[in-house]
């Protein structure tokens, strides 16, 4: 394999502007691009050359990748946090602490309100009540 004609395409790639290598990428793949980042553009143009000169990947090895790709998206997917429960407004929360009973209720927003003021999160208010920063769920005893 003549290698000269792979590294004349390379090298000139480092003397195109911006317009040239937007050209460039046009004829390479097919579609235009915005991108005026000049390094990214010529990286993706030096890979694209080489796949055409030295044939791309396999069936059988973009089978193996998209499996690899697949099981890394469950695995991601298992970690995603579940979405945060909504509350329906107009629940209460009480709570006995140093021998006052405090009382949250549930606002139609998502908020929290207490003593006349909203709150974002349980949380926001179990620090406001203790001084100190509570986990607002296990405070008003809806969680363990």
């Amino acid at each position: 394999m003549d290698n000269s004609i792979l590294m004349r395409q390379l090298t000139a790639l480092g003397r195109m502007d911006i317009h040239e290598l937007r050209e460039k990428y046009a004829e390479l793949y097919g579609t235009d691009i915005e991108s005026v980042n000049v390094a990214m553009l010529r990286k993706r143009l030096a890979f694209r050359i080489q796949e055409i000169y030295f044939g791309g990947l396999s069936a059988a090895e973009k089978g193996v990748l998209d499996g690899i790709a697949s099981r890394d998206a469950m695995a991601k997917l298992d970690k995603v946090k579940p979405p945060r429960e909504a509350v329906i407004e107009g629940t209460r929360f009480r709570r006995e602490w140093r021998g006052r009973m405090y009382e949250v209720v549930a606002t139609a927003d998502g908020k929290f309100e207490y003593n006349g003021n909203l709150y974002r999160s349980l949380s926001a208010v179990a620090g406001e009540i203790t001084g100190t920063h509570w986990n607002g769920k296990v405070f008003f005893g809806i969680k363990g």
